[in-house]
């Protein structure tokens, strides 16, 4: 038996790697792209920020623009095996924008075609998709002008994040970064450039919303704006009851829009104690402002909420008139009156203000160590047991970085793009971004990759409606499960758009292929 296992696990005899190699080389030569092509040692390819993957491809295309995208594809339809990535800042947690012996295209490279233009009428912006969010801002802020929703964290590329979702404390309002794009420039699997919207070209332009890179690869965007104020109030309250922060919460995204209302709404957990990373000191916002434990009701648990809000400053508003609307719209909520926290900030020091936690982390190494993130929306009727299950009681002790949870409204997504969420009107984002010292300094990565999993079947045990944002499994049958009732369109998109499975083989969804399905659109 012994002998019988040996003799299984000997490996094909390879048809000479370097011959392949090789013969990819000269494949990719004639096709004169106009951009360039690393073969050796693919760095950063081959890595993300999750830390815990590394997936070497066989080379990495910097292209000049879709052009070369379109070349690239067509290539690896023709040549077995061959899977074609994208790859923007590299900020995937489980291997997403990886190819395994595939080619990486890193989309950051495209310099002129990811030149931004702001046009005034309507208020709009023409990124490429390699674009940074952050250069985004950066350069719409002098037309006074910025995008309406956003992300956390700007050093996403466009492309990116309308692959996922892209959520932050706007999303509520005007819906993720999904919903605030009129117009998409892709190359789908079939290696055709094409220009999409909701209505030309729809079925394509849904697709790849939300669409985990699976359909077609996005070039340029047409980015929605508005006027954007110069500074803003940044506020936090804190809640010992999880019940009347949730309704605080609620109340506040529900707000008729056009009424007074906040113009972000999030919240976090943290740990009812003087851990400086995950307790008391993680609340404040102004260092000659701190935290008073005093305030804290003697019934509260292990873990306190905290509400973070914003109100964007009117032209010409006077410090007294935005003290009036925000003790208005304070008024209505139950938090504990003595921890209240705020600060006026320019706008986009507010929008960048992870950028200095990653300054922060980057000096104490935590940046570069891996990165176990769980992200998930939860439904509505389930955030309580949510709560008493996993923050109270898995999670107490804190993660070393953000628990963040908050609600959205699910009116706001529209149901065609390929995003799936849980059931209800209104559903909560769960983020747990773990921040933690590299082993041994900090828990071994496996341990937290552990205690993930037993959140998920926790959550499964107590039939939870819960779904993965920013999903990683590793089997089709999850993926099915994963998707529900929305798989079958799922699986029609990636026939008509990527029938050979070429695209974004790091998702583990669809094998790659060999011969075109015959299928009727």
């Amino acid at each position: 038996m012994i002998a019988y296992l040996e003799r299984v696990s000997i490996p094909e005899p390879n048809n000479n790697e370097d011959d392949d190699v090789s013969l990819l080389r000269n494949s990719l030569e004639d096709l004169q792209l106009q951009g360039s092509i690393d073969y050796g040692p693919t760095g950063s390819a081959s890595k993300d920020f999750g830390g815990m993957q590394i997936t070497k491809p066989l080379a990495v295309i910097r292209p000049a623009g879709a052009e070369d995208i379109a070349k690239v594809i067509k290539l690896a339809s023709r040549l077995p095996n061959l899977t074609v990535a994208a790859r923007g800042n590299g900020h995937s947690i489980n291997g997403q924008a990886m190819a395994d012996r595939g080619l990486v295209i890193d989309m950051k490279s495209m310099e002129s075609y990811n030149k931004i233009e702001v046009r005034r009428h309507p208020p709009c912006a023409d990124v490429g998709g390699g674009a940074l969010w952050a250069d985004v801002l950066k350069c719409c802020v002098p037309f006074g002008l910025a995008p309406r929703s956003w992300t956390d964290y700007l050093d996403l590329t466009v492309g990116g994040t309308l692959s996922n979702a892209g959520v932050s404390g706007q999303a509520f309002r005007y819906g993720p970064q999904t919903e605030n794009v009129t117009e998409l420039e892709v190359v789908t699997g079939k290696g055709e450039i094409v220009t999409c919207t909701r209505n030309e070209n729809s079925q394509l332009f849904f697709s790849v919303l939300g669409g985990l890179g699976q359909f077609g690869i996005i070039t340029r965007a047409r980015v929605l704006l508005q006027p954007s104020p110069q500074m803003v109030r940044w506020i936090r309250v804190v809640y010992s009851e999880f019940s009347e922060f949730t309704r605080d919460a609620e109340l506040l995204v529900s707000q008729e829009e056009g009424g007074e209302s906040f113009d972000y709404v999030e919240g976090f957990v943290f740990v009812n104690s003087d851990d400086p990373v995950n307790g008391w000191a993680s609340v404040q916002l102004d260092p000659n402002h701190p935290f008073d434990p005093a305030g804290i009701p003697t019934s509260a648990g292990p873990v306190l909420y905290c509400l973070e809000l914003v109100l964007h400053h009117r032209e010409n508003d006077r410090p007294s008139s935005v003290n009036l609307v925000v003790d208005r719209l304070l008024g209505q909520l139950r938090f504990c009156k003595k921890l209240r926290f705020e600060v006026d900030l320019k706008y986009v020091e507010f929008l960048s203000r992870v950028k200095v936690a990653e300054q922060q982390a980057k000096a104490n190494g935590i940046w570069d160590a891996p990165h176990p993130w769980l992200n998930l929306f939860v439904s509505k009727r389930d955030i309580a047991d949510f709560d008493r299950l996993v923050f109270n009681t898995i999670l107490q002790h804190g993660i070393g970085g953000p628990i963040l949870v908050y609600p959205l409204l699910r009116s706001k997504w529209d149901s065609r793009a390929s995003v799936v969420l849980p059931e209800g009107d209104i559903f909560y984002l769960v983020a747990l971004l773990r921040f933690s010292p590299p082993y041994p300094k900090g828990p071994p990565a496996e341990d937290l990759v552990a205690q993930n999993r037993r959140i998920l079947h926790c959550c499964t045990r107590n039939g939870l409606d819960f779904k993965l944002y920013l999903p990683h499994y590793k089997s089709q049958d999850e993926w099915e499960q994963h998707f529900g009732d929305q798989w079958t369109r799922f699986k029609d998109r990636k026939a008509c758009f990527d029938p050979l499975a070429i695209l974004a083989p790091g998702q583990k969804i669809f094998p790659r292929n060999h011969h075109h399905h015959h299928h009727q659109s």
